[in-house]
């Protein structure tokens, strides 16, 4: 309940906001009574046992799980990581006990009044497959040949086991193997695959008898579908995209960049004729060019504007 005294909503009538805050003013912390000894450094939290441990002081059992009210306090650092230290008081007895924690080992180390319940064994002494020690993992990165011999022990442990795992399998097969299941989907499979077989041969006895053919059908596929449809249709095989890209290129190279023979002295007089309206419509004054040569009938004859491609018979 002592949480909820910080973050109320009443304020009292003398309250100041320019003292910085409702705890400032009151002169209280946000942790009210948990904060006690903030002064010192330390902080009361609610800890966890980590394992089952004995207490020293009236020798009783404490499991893993029960929960106390510890002071935290920090008590040095493991390269980056806070190392913090827990004092709490046996709920039985008036012993004290001092737990550490070691975050090197992923752990906790018991400082001082209990002593930590030994139940642990050897994983490997049954078969268990556990993850390397940091030792034996640097050991690894360094030593080629301890590398070499820690991969055939391997090797030689997995061989060993073989035979055992080979026994677990056909047992655990004979023992949880469904084989009124398996029967179920495999018949199932097999009248499907019959039903099929059925309705592909009525269809090809029916076509057979609609064109009087006594013949062995085979079965269809993609590319016979395609070739007769080409040849029912009368369509062009489709080009795939890139070889449409080569043609268009290779009709492009192949055209010539001079202009075409249909380009004739005709309509060349004809474009000049165009020229000149527009430049009238501007009221631009074309120069007569010092080439130019006028004909008998008053009109200029002027230079060609591109080489002489064509014959000066031909007509519009």
């Amino acid at each position: 309940m002592g949480e909820r005294k910080g973050v109320n909503k009443y304020y009292p009538p003398d309250y100041d906001p320019r003292v910085g805050g409702l705890n400032k003013f009151l002169g209280t912390h946000a942790l009210r009574e948990r904060a006690r000894k903030i002064d010192k450094g330390i902080i009361i939290i609610r800890f966890e046992m980590p394992y089952n441990i004995w207490c020293e002081g009236c020798k009783n059992h404490i499991g893993m799980g029960v929960r106390y009210n510890a002071e935290k306090t920090k008590v040095g650092m493991y390269y980056t990581t806070p190392v913090y230290q827990f004092k709490m008081k046996c709920h039985l007895c008036d012993n004290h006990f001092v737990i550490k924690a070691d975050p090197g080992n992923l752990d906790y180390v018991i400082l001082s009044g209990a002593r930590r319940q030994e139940n642990r064994w050897d994983p490997t002494t049954n078969g268990q497959v556990v993850p390397e020690t940091k030792e034996t993992q640097k050991r690894l990165f360094d030593d080629s040949m301890y590398k070499l011999e820690h991969g055939s022990e391997d090797k030689n442990t997995a061989d060993s086991a073989k035979p055992g795992l080979v026994k677990l399998f056909n047992r655990n097969e004979d023992v949880w193997a469904d084989s009124y299941t398996a029967n179920q989907v495999l018949r199932a499979q097999f009248r499907k695959t019959n039903y099929d077989l059925k309705r592909k041969a009525s269809e090809d006895s029916l076509l057979l008898k609609k064109s009087s053919l006594d013949i062995p059908l085979l079965a269809e596929r993609e590319e016979d579908k395609h070739i007769a449809g080409l040849l029912s249709m009368k369509l062009k095989p489709s080009r795939s995209i890139s070889e449409t890209t080569d043609n268009v290129r290779k009709e492009i190279i192949s055209q010539s960049s001079l202009p075409s023979s249909n380009f004739t002295r005709t309509k060349e007089a004809k474009a000049i004729r165009i020229l000149n309206q527009s430049k009238r419509d501007l009221g631009i004054k074309r120069k007569c060019p010092e080439n130019a040569v006028k004909e008998d009938d008053g009109n200029v004859k002027r230079p060609s504007l591109v080489g002489d491609y064509s014959s000066t018979s031909e007509s519009d």
